[in-house]
């Protein structure tokens, strides 16, 4: 297998979250040092999902939304239509680099993809995922030094969420990226755990866009980034 090859890009349209779960798992179980990487891009009828550190107080009113326990790192998100989501299978041992790096590649993909709208992300230490200015996010301005101890999110909204699992060196689940969704089940939730988190979508910041051209965008910059 060359390592030098950009992972194969797989389109599985709208499916089911535990679908999609389970077969992403066999995948990884199933590989060897030979097995080609891929990142699968998918829509996922309405889910909340828990990760290994989930606390399920976080989840404050599920309705009639499933909450599925899973095996990735973080707490509790929500992935439902209009949220791209890309679940690179990715042998980092093959591509010599180590999971800090690979989040790293993660945001750093989710931003060019958000620049090449016009849009400014931001990282927000010890909180992994991207999230614009609400009152500018086409600004360029750098986050002017820590945000309240209290309130570190302040006049920020989250637009991607991180959650990563590695197995034997090979990664699944991923990142997701809002691009034109109903936005109220993230209300029924602490989302990651952060109590009055604000969440937005490229619509809400005036960007007009499609599902299949951030999917096409975001694959791209992954297969991109995520090469040696």
């Amino acid at each position: 297998m060359n390592a030098d090859a950009p992972a194969r890009i797989v389109h599985l349209g709208r499916r089911p979250y535990l679908e999609v779960y389970a077969a992403m798992r066999r995948f990884t179980e199933a590989r060897t040092s030979e097995t080609p990487d891929e990142i699968w891009l998918v829509e996922h009828e309405p889910v909340f999902t828990l990760g290994l550190a989930g606390n399920t107080e976080h989840v404050l009113a599920a309705g009639d939304i499933p909450v599925v326990p899973t095996n990735r790192g973080g707490q509790v998100t929500y992935h439902g239509p209009g949220q791209v989501v890309a679940y690179p299978l990715i042998d980092l041992r093959r591509l010599g680099y180590f999971v800090k790096e690979y989040v790293y590649r993660l945001e750093h993909s989710v931003l060019k993809v958000l620049e090449g709208h016009g849009i400014t992300g931001h990282r927000v230490a010890g909180a992994p995922g991207i999230y614009v200015r609400l009152d500018d996010p086409r600004s360029h301005a750098a986050l002017a030094g820590p945000q309240p101890q209290g309130d570190p999110f302040r006049g920020l909204g989250k637009i991607a969420a991180l959650g990563v699992k590695v197995s034997n060196h090979c990664t699944y689940h991923g990142v997701s990226l809002n691009v034109d969704m109903d936005l109220a089940p993230f209300s029924r939730i602490n989302p990651c755990g952060y109590a009055g988190l604000a969440t937005v979508d490229l619509a809400r910041i005036g960007v007009r866009t499609d599902w299949a051209s951030v999917a096409m965008q975001l694959g791209d910059r992954l297969a991109t980034h995520l090469s040696r």
